[in-house]
């Protein structure tokens, strides 16, 4: 990612029109907190080297807008309509960021009507026939108590078109669309719609990934409880294969382009000896491949926990994933590489009579339908009382995100220009590979 390639500008509806109904402060040491001006920024890079190379060039360093509440709003909180949807796969917080929304533009704006939309985008279209739901503090009281989401979910676009139709018709002003990459894809293009046939409709995206894959965005909600849990697992992975003589545990983790649930899980259970991502190339037969390398390991220690993103090594399944198409949401349909490194590794050790005991394990589901942590449910609560904060001033095509540990608004453009994965050079795969023991990539020479 190249905080040089945006300005990060967000987009308006127009010029404030109404004084804010929360009663905070523009003093500091009064015990209060403070409306955010909207000067205040938060810078791209962190590192001194960077400030160096802006100074010397004579240019300011990229930054995002800071996220919070303005004293000045675009929409008359009495007269305004909110609709919230949520789209793609499941992950832990949905529900707490569904509670926030509804909590902040109730107790703090004072937004009469707040509708869930069901099933995703195919509940924003009128032929789907899906009511929406009529959402209050009473009613999604309990609802983050329980994984997965209360409004249902759906995969797949809906036409534009009808979609504008439906919350012009409905008279609704704002849209939370709470998903992933191609979910604030989707929104991106009803904004522009919606901007083309000038109507007074904000749409901001509080955004969603299991595979923390979203550009300009330090972390997203769900990511810590699902590696949490995901270390809960290689520690029974690690009880399973220590158990026999040559136990071998592959445990597949989701992660589509981006290693980091299987990284965040290896180095938060320390119990990895082996973890496989889409972003570090590996090979599987000798002299460097990971067959000899996990060989190495049975003969010196009779077990070992293998940890694969469920990207990694598609390069060894090209026959398969020719035919296999894409998915509702438009990705190329992946290949099951856990399958596939069973059988090998299964078949590598039984070539060199070495008896091992190989068991494959995919919580991939459990993982992300559990209900968060309470450290996830604070964050997902600031994120969507941020949200909250964005629309009602009038900002729209925009995610709000965190970066710098900060809250930040980011252009829903800048946001799904490019995945982003983890640099293999950084300091968490340092830690990777200081907790597996693999300093050298499992690479024959060419």
């Amino acid at each position: 990612m190249n905080g040089e390639l945006y300005d990060f500008a967000i987009e308006r509806l127009g010029e404030y029109r109404y004084k804010s109904p929360m009663k905070l402060s523009h003093i500091d040491g009064d015990y209060i907190a403070n409306f955010v001006e909207d000067s205040e920024r938060i810078v791209y890079d962190r590192s001194l080297r960077a400030w160096k190379k802006y100074i010397s060039e004579g240019v300011e360093p990229p930054s995002f807008e800071a996220a919070g509440p303005r004293d000045a709003i675009y929409f008359d909180p009495v007269r305004t309509k909110a609709a919230i949807v949520t789209c793609g796969g499941l992950c832990p917080g949905l529900n707490d960021v569904i509670r926030g929304l509804v909590l902040s533009l109730h107790h703090h704006y004072g937004v009469p009507a707040i509708y869930g939309i069901p099933f995703g985008y195919l509940g924003l279209v009128e032929r789907s026939k899906l009511a929406p739901m009529p959402l209050t503090p009473d009613l999604v009281e309990n609802w983050p108590m329980q994984g997965g989401t209360a409004l249902g979910s759906s995969r797949g676009p809906q036409p534009i078109g009808e979609m504008a139709d439906y919350m012009a018709a409905r008279g609704i002003n704002i849209l939370f669309a709470v998903g992933g990459d191609g979910t604030q894809r989707g929104a991106l293009a009803l904004s522009q719609e919606i901007k083309k046939r000038g109507l007074d409709i904000a749409v901001v995206g509080v955004p969603k990934t299991i595979d923390n894959d979203i550009a300009y965005l330090e972390k997203s909600f769900g990511f810590e409880s699902a590696y949490s849990v995901a270390a809960e697992v290689l520690q029974s992975a690690h009880a399973e294969a220590k158990g026999t003589l040559n136990g071998i545990a592959i445990v597949k983790l989701m992660g589509r382009q981006s290693g980091f649930l299987a990284a965040m899980a290896s180095v938060a259970s320390g119990e990895a000896n082996f973890t496989l991502i889409p972003e570090a190339p590996f090979d599987l037969d000798p002299p460097n491949g990971f067959l000899a390398e996990l060989e190495k390991r049975i003969l010196r220690r009779p077990h070992a926990v293998v940890v694969v993103a469920e990207g990694a090594g598609q390069k060894f399944l090209q026959d398969q994933l020719s035919t296999m198409g894409k998915d509702a949401s438009g990705n190329v349909k992946l290949a099951d590489i856990g399958v596939y490194l069973h059988e090998r590794v299964e078949a590598y050790f039984k070539e060199r009579n070495i008896p091992v005991s190989v068991k494959y394990i995919d919580p991939s589901y459990i993982v992300r339908s559990l209900k968060a942590l309470p450290s996830d449910r604070m964050f997902c609560l600031r994120l969507a009382q941020n949200a909250v904060h964005a629309a009602m001033s009038g900002r729209t095509a925009m995610i709000v995100g965190y970066w710098n540990s900060a809250f930040t608004h980011v252009p829903m453009a800048a946001a799904v220009s490019c995945r982003k994965v983890l640099d293999t050079e950084d300091d968490l795969w340092l830690s990777v590979m200081q907790t597996t023991g693999r300093m050298k990539p499992m690479i024959n020479p060419a």
